[in-house]
């Protein structure tokens, strides 16, 4: 099977986008759904918090995992096993009786098996459609994503109030399922004709500073994004109608997305990952911060509609940039970008949570933000040195 051509990224890849598009809403939905039974199975709000922390833990932790996994075994049946677990989880959630020791186990499992198959796939954009088409791929991706967020959120509570949390547990099981019988039909390649299998360790040990730069940027960007994910709930909690406020929040968000597809793949440029990535991160930092401080309706939508444009073509730039290593690298590096991501998210779930305890929605947002805004300036300005760095050498090389 041959990557699709330059122009486009083929059927095949849209019917891969689809099923990837359909387990994360699932996904959305089972957070809803699973923060429920936890719940009901702990019995309180700190049961809660553990599990969710487990979740996490295993995430990151699977992300470094997998980053070996991708350089060693097909990829294309990592995502298959993948999706195939983390069906059979929730397939046991709602056949099982309640019980913790049950439920820790499956979202360690559910944990693992989403950074692997995230791994997988951002490391087989490449050879799925081309080194030329990938932003494109990605831009697909990330619409995929922002689509399953809105469905996902968007359903929890008509398809759980329609069936209770089984319901909810049996569609992501079988989304999972649509998910692995995509990826099995359509048959994309996933690898190099003649790969060169390295350890993880051996390939990070040979990466450039500023992508290891990135990678850090990325983390903090997860853990600042944790702040008004944990805000948010607080912010709609004092409006007349939180359900309403929050689907103006995430449509808005998502209106975003759509344009920053449409917007990096026409202006993407070889060499402009770093710089589009923390010029991405610094306005969706600046964005989200100025949205918490209740502006005007017309004026709070742009501004969530700005963000998620933001996040579009930071999270487009990103995967772009590191796709572009060669396929013996990408493997390590997206593992540890996985892990970065997860463990950012945890830590800042955490931070902003007992900082809102104390601290109003607005404040600990613009913190958090902030600290990703200064990070996305110290690459740009790294990025800047290098590349007049690199100008000097080749001045002080020219032979005239």
């Amino acid at each position: 099977m041959t990557a699709t051509s330059a122009s486009d990224v083929g059927f095949r890849f849209r019917c891969v986008a689809g099923g990837y598009a359909l387990s994360a809403a699932g996904n959305y939905l089972n957070l809803v759904a699973l923060s429920l039974y936890t719940y009901e199975v702990t019995g309180g709000g700190l049961g809660v918090g553990l599990v969710m922390a487990l979740r996490l833990a295993a995430g990151s932790l699977g992300g470094l995992v997998a980053g070996r996994l991708v350089g060693r075994f097909d990829r294309r049946r990592l995502m298959i096993g993948a999706d195939l677990v983390q069906a059979a989880a929730m397939t046991v959630l709602v056949l099982s009786a309640r019980h913790v020791v049950v439920l820790a186990g499956v979202v360690v499992l559910l944990g693992a098996g989403n950074s692997l198959f995230t791994v997988a796939l951002r490391t087989s954009v490449p050879e799925m459609v081309g080194q030329s088409a990938r932003v494109k791929a990605n831009g697909l991706l990330v619409i995929a994503k922002s689509f399953a967020t809105v469905t996902g959120f968007g359903g929890a509570g008509v398809v759980i109030g329609f069936g209770g949390v089984e319901a909810a547990f049996a569609m992501n099981a079988a989304t999972f399922l649509v998910s692995a019988l995509a990826i099995t039909i359509v048959r994309l390649r996933t690898e190099d004709s003649a790969p060169q299998r390295t350890s993880a360790r051996v390939t990070l040990g040979a990466l450039p500073f500023l992508l290891l730069a990135m990678v850090v940027v990325r983390g903090i960007d997860a853990l600042a994004s944790s702040s008004h994910n944990v805000a948010l709930s607080v912010l709609a909690g004092t409006t007349q109608d939180g359900a309403a406020f929050l689907s103006r929040f995430w449509v808005a968000w998502a209106v975003g997305i759509l344009l920053a597809h449409h917007v990096v793949k026409r202006y993407w440029k070889p060499a402009s990952g770093e710089r589009m990535f923390a010029l991405g991160t610094g306005v969706m930092s600046i964005s989200f911060a100025l949205a918490f401080t209740s502006p005007p309706t017309p004026v709070w939508l742009c501004l969530v509609a700005m963000a998620g444009f933001a996040d579009g073509v930071t999270e487009i730039a990103y995967t772009s940039r590191l796709q572009e290593e060669p396929e013996r690298r990408r493997g390590g590096l997206f593992g540890l970008s996985s892990a970065a991501e997860t463990a950012g998210f945890a830590v800042g779930m955490v931070a902003a949570g007992a900082s809102l305890e104390i601290l109003p929605a607005v404040v600990v947002v613009a913190m958090f933000h902030g600290v990703a805004l200064t990070a996305a300036a110290v690459l740009l300005l790294l990025k800047h040195w290098g590349t007049r760095h690199d100008m000097a050498i080749g001045t002080r090389s020219d032979p005239d």
